[in-house]
């Protein structure tokens, strides 16, 4: 599967809100509104999970070499994962406002 395919538009399933592709050369792999994602790798973007399951952001992690990480945990399967924050996404002080919110 080519990088480009995997780069396109999505509506969220949680948010329902319409986010375009990257155009700086990076991927998305969540929602910039609500920070959730969806199971779609067995491995980071091979696309062979057949879960599909809704991914809840449930943490946050900083590392120097990485950046911000969100932690995911799909709520069909209960996987969890890291996934690098899209460079477009919204400020560290909104990333913290939107994870406690989300911590329901």
């Amino acid at each position: 599967m080519s990088r480009l395919k995997e780069n396109t538009a999505f509506q969220c399933e949680n948010c329902q809100a319409y986010v375009q592709p990257l155009t700086n050369g990076s991927f998305r792999n969540h929602c910039p509104f609500c920070l959730y994602s969806k199971h779609l790798d067995v491995k980071p973007g091979d696309r062979l999970s057949e879960c599909r399951g809704l991914m809840k952001p449930i943490d946050l992690d900083y590392t120097s070499k990485k950046g911000y990480q969100l932690i995911h945990e799909c709520i069909k399967c209960g996987k969890k994962q890291r996934n690098k924050i899209a460079i477009d996404t919204i400020q560290e002080d909104d990333i913290v406002s939107l994870m406690l919110k989300n911590s329901y």
